[in-house]
C-alpha cells in the first residue's frame, strides 16, 4: 500500500535549502542522520539531496510546486521572513503563479490553485 509522496529536490548547497525549508517555509522535520532533514509538508515529504551544478541548457533537476490558499498573503508573509521571489504572481489559467527562489536548489513554483484539489481527500 502507497502510503505517501516523497519528493526529492536536489541541490548544489542542500544545508542552504535544508534551512530555508525549516527556517522560511517552516516545515517541520525529522533528522534522519548527520543532518539530513526529511520535511513534513502536509501529506508529502521533502527532502533536499546534493546534486553537481546543471549542464548548460540542461531541464531542473526537480520540478516541486507549493500550493497555498491565498498567494498574496504568502508572497508578503514568506518575504518578511527573507524569501526572494524571482517573477510577480501571473494567471496561468491553473491556478495564481510565483516563482520561489530555494537558496542553493534554483526556483520552486509556488501556486494559489484554480483547479480542484485532491489533497485534502
Amino acid at each position: 500500500m502507497i502510503t505517501a509522496v516523497h519528493a526529492l529536490v536536489h541541490a548544489e548547497d542542500a544545508d542552504a535549502a535544508r534551512a530555508f525549508f525549516r527556517d522560511v517555509l517552516g516545515f517541520p522535520a525529522v533528522d534522519a542522520g548527520d543532518g539530513w532533514l526529511i520535511f513534513a509538508t502536509g501529506p508529502s515529504e521533502l527532502a533536499a539531496h546534493p546534486a553537481g551544478p546543471p549542464a548548460p541548457g540542461a531541464p531542473a533537476h526537480h520540478q516541486v510546486t507549493l500550493m497555498c490558499d491565498d498567494i498574496e498573503r504568502t508572497v508578503a508573509d514568506l518575504t518578511a521572513k527573507g524569501a526572494r521571489f524571482t517573477r510577480p504572481v501571473r494567471d496561468d489559467g491553473w491556478g495564481l503563479t510565483i516563482a520561489l527562489d530555494v537558496p542553493g536548489a534554483g526556483e520552486m513554483t509556488l501556486y494559489e490553485p484554480r483547479h480542484p484539489v485532491a489533497y485534502d481527500r
